[in-house]
């Protein structure tokens, strides 16, 4: 017998419009229907075979005036011809309201939590749905306040806006989103979802104990299409947390969190789909209707009506190559783009935001201030020429520069260290509790580096702190040992 959970929809009686199976190949499974109407391209169909549990599949194409091909979005593992397939008259629905607060949930909306399973009589939505009208659309300059430095100032994010943190393998993507929901507990007080694609079973039970623990699991809806499941349900799952998030914007009247990790994972996923489906593969192999299928997804992350569904994605970078047409292609909808670089990790800056890649759409004098904008474009500035000066440094060393190009080296050095920060997520691995720093003293730590005010001191003393007090009561401390180790010298 299969081990597959059942499907989160119940078997009705035999009826005119069932189908039966013709052909299984991995995912894909063609049905031929004896009625006179075909099942529409995106409806819900449910394999029902006597000895195993029902399988999801989605309608994705008609090869014939009675045979459609579908996608399986569970495993199909002992499905076999002539097995019984239902239609279920509209797309694949997931269930909303209360009773998903809290819990674990799969793209069928089946509960993976060793909780109860949802009530029989709960609402259900269907997860294809257009996106609101632009005329009912709102723009936001909100300002959503992270704590985390970086962000804040050089990459800030909108209340009801789209950002993502783009980064190659093991620069931290995941520790920094882990490390804004951690952040934004204490002062967000909507609903949070949670869409998990492509995880892994590890991270999947990270976060619901991290969840658990921290206390916002009651507020918060987890939507898991982990790895090893079939690129079917890795495809839809971010359809079935959207679906959530839009229920309680439109119904509810509550702003939403929607957090999702890894966007490349749905277009991963979209891309095997359209192999399996024989489609003529693009540019870099990737699926012919990349651009259409990010749209789909990101244009429905909306706010409507003065409720605000603000979107935090991680997007993973295949070989650090931002020329990918996957990250160009999910890019070009965003407010935010906060860039991880390989070589500030390798050189211990965390969290490794590149100061110069990264970018918001509202770091404007009109919104963040005229103060915010000139500091944040002062410190990039000086960043940016450390980094056309380093290859003169690592030839030449840095004596040979000028006094003044000396100067902007050592500020440089400072603000890269200032801007790093521990994480409360990271507090078990590294020792050091989390800082969260207001936009207002990160702000002034800039201004105060960039005046020339911490050039005495050392680069250690900025290093992992939140804000500029802290640095400088490390530095009175070095200049403390330093003091007491010279008099006991001298003695």
């Amino acid at each position: 017998m299969s081990t597959r959970p059942a499907a989160a929809f119940p078997v009705s009686p035999s009826s005119a419009r069932d189908g039966h199976v013709v052909a299984v190949r991995g995912a894909i499974v063609d049905v031929r229907f004896g009625g006179d109407s075909l099942p529409s391209i995106g409806d819900a169909l449910l394999v029902v075979p006597d000895d195993l549990a029902p399988v999801l599949a989605e309608v994705q194409a008609h090869l014939s005036e009675t045979a459609v091909r579908a996608l399986a979005l569970q495993g199909t593992a002992g499905l076999r011809r002539g097995t019984r397939v239902q239609a279920r008259g509209g797309p694949i629905d997931a269930p909303v309201g209360d009773a998903v607060l809290g819990r674990l949930i799969d793209v069928t909306g089946a509960t993976c939590d060793d909780g109860p399973a949802l009530p029989s009589e709960i609402e259900r939505r269907p997860i294809h749905r257009a996106a609101p009208p632009l005329a009912t659309q709102k723009g936001t300059t909100a300002l959503f306040s992270t704590g985390i430095k970086v962000i804040d100032l050089l990459a800030p994010l909108a209340q009801g806006g789209k950002a993502a943190m783009f980064g190659g393998a093991g620069v931290g993507k995941t520790v920094l989103v882990m490390e804004l929901i951690h952040a934004m507990v204490e002062r967000y007080e909507g609903i949070s979802v949670f869409a998990g694609v492509g995880e892994r079973s590890r991270e999947g039970h990270e976060m619901l104990l991290d969840m658990r623990t921290s206390g916002v699991l009651a507020r918060t809806v987890l939507v898991y299409g982990q790895m090893n499941e079939p690129p079917g349900a890795r495809w839809r799952v971010p359809f079935t947390a959207l679906t959530i998030a839009e229920y309680f914007r439109d119904e509810r009247r509550q702003n939403v969190l929607l957090l999702m990790d890894n966007v490349f994972r749905y277009v991963q996923a979209g891309a095997e789909v359209s192999g399996l489906l024989g489609r003529m593969p693009s540019k870099v192999g990737y699926q012919p209707t990349l651009a259409s299928e990010v749209a789909g997804l990101q244009e429905r992350i909306v706010s409507v009506g003065g409720v605000a569904v603000t979107a935090i994605e991680a997007v993973y970078v295949p070989a650090d190559d931002f020329t990918d047409p996957a990250v160009t292609a999910i890019a070009a909808h965003l407010d935010s783009m906060v860039v991880l670089s390989r070589a500030m990790a390798a050189e211990g800056m965390y969290p490794a935001v590149d100061p110069i890649a990264s970018s918001s759409i509202l770091l404007d004098p009109l919104v963040v201030g005229e103060e915010h904008a000139a500091v944040a474009t002062e410190v990039r500035r000086i960043i940016e020429h450390y980094r056309e000066l380093q290859d003169v440094i690592s030839l030449l060393g840095i004596e040979e520069l000028g006094a003044a190009d000396r100067a902007l080296v050592g500020r440089a050095r400072r603000l890269q260290r200032f801007l790093t920060q521990p994480f409360a997520v990271t507090e078990a691995f590294t020792g050091d509790a989390g800082r969260s720093v207001a936009l207002a003293d990160t702000i002034a730590g800039c201004r105060a580096i960039l005046a020339g005010e911490c050039d005495t001191w050392q680069e250690s003393s900025l290093y992992m702190i939140g804000a500029l007090d802290e640095g400088r009561r490390k530095e009175e401390a070095a200049e403390h040992r330093a003091a007491t180790t010279t008099g006991e010298q001298v003695a």
